[in-house]
């Protein structure tokens, strides 16, 4: 009861100091005079300056848009051009480039080198060689669909829109009986209708496995299954690193379908490849380490329970889970875990952003002997935690 009290003399005077502290931001006289002020004026200036990038975010997303579209980024990647060529091969007029290429200068993504001698810039040059942040940028077509009018995709409830129906396997939130398109989009139907995502995920998921293999020592295991692998991207990363590893896919029926072709084309025929719904069935004995890369967070509370449940099931006293996504409450990356993909999960229609803190009450809820957090030199990409049993 005395907790109770101190909590509640807590809040009343954080809540009072909030209250004060906005009206004074909110006062335009205090405004000005933190911008004269010399020792405030930084300070001002610096969340001035953050706020109109929050206002004309939306912009700056489109111009890099654009300027991919356009071929700029894949023209300069192979050496400087002029004005007039970019316009030439974008099918642009020369005051339709300018006015692009001032834009994407702005953000860095070109620079001159010489009078109307265009070149990449720093952010360019990063960018033209990534392509999973490519391939993001032409599916993030459908989510910025979504978002023309963001107040309408949240009334209308989760799922309704252009991502919804990208995400196949995403249950259609709101469209009838939850539970009944849940179970039919995991029927799915054959390979074409999850090759699209599936195909997504091959293209970005090396910068998450660069961050979790930097990070994780799998040579002291024997069997790694990577639960919601796709077409074997992340196996193939690690099998270049740890050539010994024994490997299982384990995936949709319709996904590891076309799993098969493509590890083979990478002399990965020994991955063992298993067909099956981690939502119906449970997961296949075997592996002494686990590893759920970017699957949690796409699905809802429900599912990662029953999910972790069968993880801890499946691995022998003493092995290993480790989960790997970008997170909420991430420092300095907060707009990545919580406006980011809170919104294009929303979108989607499954799952939510979770913080560290909150795997790690799931996985105890599971069965989990111990759970910590492993650093990556990249969190606002993927933050890993792993789990013993």
């Amino acid at each position: 009861m005395e907790r109770m009290a101190d909590t509640s003399a807590s809040n009343s005077w954080k809540l009072r100091w909030l209250n004060a502290r906005n009206r004074v931001l909110a006062n335009p006289a205090f405004q000005r005079f933190a911008m004269r002020n010399p020792l405030m004026r930084r300070t001002a200036r610096y969340h001035a300056n953050a706020m109109f990038v929050v206002i004309t975010g939306f912009v700056q997303t489109k111009a890099l848009t654009a300027t991919v579209d356009a071929g700029v980024i894949r023209r300069l990647s192979e050496g400087p051009a002029s004005t007039g060529e970019l316009a030439q091969g974008a099918g642009l007029s020369l005051e339709a480039m300018q006015r692009l290429l001032g834009a994407a200068k702005a953000i860095d993504l070109v620079e001159l080198a010489a009078p109307d001698l265009w070149v990449l810039g720093q952010r360019g040059a990063a960018l033209s060689s990534n392509q999973g942040a490519l391939a993001m940028i032409e599916h993030h077509k459908l989510f910025y669909d979504d978002l023309a009018d963001p107040l309408a995709m949240l009334k209308g409830g989760r799922g309704q829109g252009r991502l919804a129906a990208f995400w196949t396997y995403a249950p259609a939130a709101g469209r009838g009986d939850p539970a009944a398109a849940d179970a039919a989009s995991w029927q799915g139907g054959g390979e074409g209708a999850v090759a699209p995502y599936s195909a997504l995920m091959a293209a970005s998921q090396p910068m998450v496995a660069e961050q979790v293999l930097d990070a994780y020592d799998f040579s002291r295991h024997q069997c790694l299954m990577d639960v919601g692998g796709g077409h074997g991207a992340f196996l193939a990363e690690v099998a270049q690193r740890h050539p010994r590893l024994s490997l299982i896919l384990f995936d949709l029926p319709a996904v590891v379908d076309g799993a098969k072709a493509k590890l083979a084309g990478r002399g990965l025929s020994h991955v063992s490849v298993r067909g099956g719904s981690f939502r119906d069935d449970p997961l296949p004995q075997g592996a002494d380490v686990i590893s759920l890369v970017r699957i949690c967070h796409d699905h809802d509370d429900a599912v990662v329970r029953a999910l972790l449940k069968k993880a801890h099931a499946a691995l022998p006293p003493g092995g290993r889970l480790l989960i790997a996504e970008p997170m909420a409450g991430t420092p300095g990356a907060e707009v990545m875990g919580d406006a980011y993909f809170g919104l294009y999960l929303w979108a989607m229609g499954s799952g939510r952003p979770r913080t560290p803190a909150a795997y790690l009450a799931l996985l105890a809820e599971a069965g989990f002997a111990s759970a910590r957090e492993v650093g990556t030199a990249l969190p606002m990409v993927t933050r890993l935690i792993v789990a013993e049993r």
